[in-house]
């Protein structure tokens, strides 16, 4: 009998609770309802946007290979062409260098020439004033002068 009364009782505060709250407690587990399901409908939306720009960053790390591919060819070529205009600048110093040495050696070797022909004329000379000395006669004063124009001609 006791546990009659127990249900009986249980049964009157839930019918007064649902009398006066019924429609409260049905709208908190409707609106509960439409609330979780507008949430999850928020969510699939938001996971196939962020499948989108997963998507699109895949393609820009797949690009970014490529890119990564072209930028090094291009630094490559830049090197190469960079090599080759200092090459072909170091060529040019060479023979700039040559042209130099050359022409170093024609004006050295002018001078030798010219030093050259001082010195025998100076020898000339000498001899001329030894010859000249000993009182040479007009034949053998004539023939050392053609001897000297001789050895100044040849050299």
């Amino acid at each position: 009998m006791d546990f009659m009364v127990r249900v009986i009782n249980y049964v009157l505060v839930i019918g007064i609770i649902w009398k006066f709250a019924g429609a409260k407690i049905r709208e908190f587990f409707v609106g509960r309802q439409y609330q979780i399901k507008s949430e999850l409908e928020d969510l699939a939306v938001r996971r196939k946007e962020a499948e989108v720009k997963l998507k699109e960053v895949e393609a820009s790390i797949a690009n970014i290979e490529t890119e990564r591919a072209e930028i090094l060819e291009q630094y490559r070529a830049q090197g190469e062409a960079l090599k080759a205009s200092i090459v072909a600048d170091a060529e040019k110093k060479a023979e700039a260098v040559k042209v130099q040495a050359k022409m170093a050696v024609e004006q050295e070797s002018k001078q030798a020439i010219e030093q050259h022909k001082a010195e025998m004329a100076e020898m000339v000379v000498a001899a001329a004033e030894d010859l000249l000395k000993g009182k040479l006669d007009a034949k053998a004063q004539q023939k050392l002068i053609d001897d000297s124009i001789t050895k100044v001609v040849l050299n």
